[in-house]
């Protein structure tokens, strides 16, 4: 939240209503959750409370996952006209995000899927409480720092560094697919499906393969691949 609030995308005039909408939204389930904990009577708001119910009773990484996500993936779904009107470029990262914390929920539940021949070690690596996740969760590692964002993407996506770019083209983006069909069923929200297409993100947009499945990756991602 500081780091959003640096950004900007918080501001009332010239930030971004898709982003207050969606941390609204977020803090708006988790809040009610605690208000149930307690004893607050009362109907769910919505199908994403009960998620947050599960994690109160049995707080584990993946009862965490499976609410945050929920609150999340319902939140993109309801404000999915406010991030059209977000530039290209925003959009994109928009994407990126949600294909973050998709694939950081994977590690944890769906280890074979989210890293393959790794799998052992896949719930620590995506075990919130644990520092290494601030790769997948950590907006200031997915963003720029900068709002609006005014250039193509193609301008930001030549600024990510090169172990950035290894482990997003090399372990995450030839499981996208996959992981948005493992999303939709672990978190009961097929809808979630609407916002992928053959691999590639297609969030407040049309998919763009060409930035998600690049013809000729680099070396260090070709390895990777093979890795796993």
């Amino acid at each position: 939240m500081r780091w959003q609030l640096r950004r900007g995308v918080l501001a009332a005039e010239t930030g971004s209503g898709w982003w207050r909408a969606c941390n609204a939204r977020l803090l708006r389930d988790g809040l009610e959750a605690v208000g149930r904990a307690g004893g607050r009577p009362g109907s769910a708001s919505s199908a994403a409370i009960g998620f947050w119910d599960d994690f109160v009773a049995r707080p584990t990484a993946r009862t965490w996952y499976r609410a945050h996500n929920r609150s999340i993936v319902a939140a993109y779904l309801e404000f999915e006209e406010l991030a059209r009107r977000e530039s290209a470029a925003e959009r994109f990262f928009l994407n990126v995000t949600l294909v973050r914390v998709l694939f950081a929920h994977a590690l944890v539940a769906a280890p074979r899927l989210a890293v393959g021949r790794l799998a052992a070690v896949s719930p620590t690596l995506g075990d919130p409480r644990v520092h290494m996740t601030g790769f997948f969760l950590n907006l200031s590692r997915v963003l720029p720092e900068v709002y609006p964002l005014t250039r193509d993407v193609g301008f930001y996506l030549a600024a990510e560094g090169r172990i950035a770019r290894m482990l997003d083209y090399g372990l995450i983006t030839p499981r996208i697919q996959a992981v948005y069909e493992w999303s939709a069923a672990e978190l009961a929200e097929p809808r979630l499906l609407a916002l992928v297409h053959d691999g590639s993100p297609a969030y407040a947009g049309e998919p763009q393969p060409e930035l998600w499945q690049p013809e000729r990756p680099g070396r260090a991602v070709r390895a990777v691949r093979r890795m796993l």
